[in-house]
């Protein structure tokens, strides 16, 4: 990959004659030839210069123009080349990938994703699905961003591994930056989970392996920059997942500095905590977002201690509130580096907030909302770890499920009264935390919120699958959330919110189009149902209940799944005023 080249063959006139060598000096390679239904089918063998390459192609079409039959080829691909630039598209499980070629500035990047996203639309294709219930949610398939140079030896993250230093510490000081823009599936066990999840002494080591990287750049001369194979070997076995697979982690380094192979020289640094979005300009935000940080980092390496968030990684970092403030400090610490950076007097282009409000809608829905004795309540729903379970016997061997029977909603409320108004979910307070200040765009309390709005998140078990953790434990469908009076112990109101549609399943097939999913999410969200006449304060379970031993392992967050009718929690009371 490092290697220099020239100028590409241009294309000369008839191809010379085959030559008959003997066998010792015969390449091993051959190239097969198959006439069938009316085409040409040529089967390429490997070859490893490009040079040699673009000769057998020309080849092949100069024979194929004489003859008159079309020809199909086959087998191996060209070798890579800065030199060619080129477009992929692959089948995978359940979408279509595509992999564009590079883009060296904005206009090309606007213009592939735009082109890309029509032509999907054109061919009946989509980039957005919808569960049976309404759900709005991505394909699956990635949207990964590729990070490198016109060549490996031009590649930024090569040149200057700091940067590589600080786009990891960055991604690790801002949860929303993994969460916000990835898919349903996250998590340890997820196909990009975070350095920080998983092995809780991988950050330990990585702050050594950081230590490391510094000391060796500091030896290496006046440039400062650590040998490209000593990042490699440093970060390799850090950047994985669970069972060491370095392709399954956010920042994936399989094709930066390898010495393993050619093809993982290439100077790549590729960004897996992406989600295809629906719409292209979602797309370019995310992509503008990326390379800002990128230039920022560039100008002024980030560098700071690694952050033990432990539980709160998943207990705050999972709700649209907390997400939605982390993601307001990235644009705003992003907006005052644009700021520092022009130059005196000049315009500056500020990163807008609002540009991430379809992200924080789309991957945060709002479920309903309504008004309570002057207290505002609304339902958001939130992320939740689906976990790979353990192996289990089936049918040509064995398999592992994934444990989506568990979900997380976000309820906000704003405008509470200290010491007389409680927030219960199907009878347990739920454990409300005061928000962020301010709102990310949307002024909407759910997201970000604002003086005087709490939130809280509840886990739930949501169906019951035949393999799941704790198959003991039912379904808590339909949740019912109550605004209970504490001075007079009676529900001023509530609203009831149905996993499915409250008449059972009434549909059979997929929704149609983005209006007949918002109609069924709409139809589980009922601003009725509440618990109505004298509440018992005394029956609710202590605050140490609710959060589990030490008491603020998960302060944010209700799991009713502690509380199954088999295995009720110890009362107080003393009633958890949340």
């Amino acid at each position: 990959p490092f290697a220099e080249r020239g100028a590409l063959p241009a294309p000369s006139g008839d191809a010379p004659t085959a030559r008959v060598l003997d066998i010792e000096e015969a390449p091993r390679q051959a190239l097969a030839v198959e006439l069938r239904e009316g085409h040409l089918f040529v089967f390429l063998p490997p070859v490893a210069d490009l040079d040699l390459a673009i000769e057998l192609i020309h080849a092949v079409e100069g024979a194929a123009g004489a003859i008159g039959i079309p020809v199909v080829l086959e087998g191996y691909s060209l070798p890579g080349d800065p030199r060619i630039h080129t477009l992929s598209v692959t089948p995978d499980p359940g979408v279509i990938e595509v992999n564009v070629a590079p883009s060296a500035t904005w206009e090309q990047l606007r213009e592939t994703t735009s082109t890309l996203y029509e032509q999907a639309r054109q061919t009946r294709l989509t980039t957005e699905k919808f569960d049976v219930d309404g759900t709005h949610i991505g394909t699956g398939g990635g949207n990964h961003f590729t990070l490198g140079g016109a060549t490996a030896a031009d590649s930024p993250v090569l040149r200057r591994p700091d940067l590589l230093r600080s786009l990891i510490t960055y991604w690790q000081h801002h949860p929303a930056l993994s969460y916000v823009f990835a898919g349903r599936f996250i998590g340890p066990t997820s196909q990009a989970p975070r350095v920080d999840e998983g092995r809780f002494e991988t950050l330990y080591e990585l702050e050594i392996a950081f230590a490391e990287m510094e000391r060796v750049a500091r030896e290496s001369g006046p440039d400062g920059a650590a040998p490209s194979w000593i990042v490699d070997r440093l970060l390799r076995h850090l950047l994985t997942d669970l069972v060491g697979n370095t392709h399954r982690s956010e920042f994936c380094i399989d094709k930066l500095f390898s010495p393993d192979s050619e093809r993982g020289r290439l100077g790549l640094l590729e960004l897996r905590g992406f989600e295809m979005p629906p719409h292209p300009q979602m797309a370019l935000v995310q992509a503008l977002l990326v390379r800002a940080l990128v230039a920022r980092f560039w100008q002024e390496p980030y560098a700071a201690p690694l952050v033990r968030w432990g539980p709160r990684l998943h207990d705050r970092f999972l709700l649209p509130a907390f997400a939605a403030a982390d993601l307001r400090d990235v644009i705003g610490e992003l907006n005052e580096w644009l700021s520092r950076e022009a130059p005196s007097g000049a315009p500056v282009a500020l990163f807008d907030e609002s540009w991430v409000d379809p992200f924080l809608e789309f991957r945060f829905p709002r479920l309903g909302e309504m008004d309570v004795s002057g207290v505002r309540l609304e339902l958001r729903g939130a992320i939740e770890p689906w976990h790979v379970l353990g192996e289990e016997a089936a049918s040509g061997g064995t398999t592992r499920y994934v444990d989506s029977s568990v979900e997380r909603v976000q309820v906000a409320a704003s405008g509470l009264v200290e010491g007389r108004h409680v927030v219960t979910c199907n009878g347990i307070p739920v454990p409300l935390t005061a928000s962020g200040s301010g709102s990310l765009g949307t002024g909407q309390s759910g997201l970000g919120g604002g003086p005087g709005t709490f939130v809280a998140g509840v886990r739930y078990r949501a169906w019951a699958p035949w393999s799941a953790l704790h198959p003991t434990i039912g379904v808590h469908s339909p949740l019912v959330f109550d605004l209970v009076d504490r001075w007079n112990n009676r529900s001023l109101g509530g609203f009831t919110y149905h996993v499915v549609h409250p008449g059972g399943r009434a549909y059979a097939d997929y929704p149609v189009n983005a209006v007949a999913a918002q109609s069924r999410r709409a139809a589980r969200f009922h601003r009725h149902g509440h618990t109505s006449g004298v509440v018992d304060t005394s029956t609710w379970p202590s605050l140490e209940s609710l959060l589990g031993p030490p008491g603020t392992e998960f302060p944010c967050t209700l799991d009713l799944r502690r509380f199954s009718p088999g295995n009720p929690p110890p009362r107080d009371t003393d009633a958890a005023a949340g």
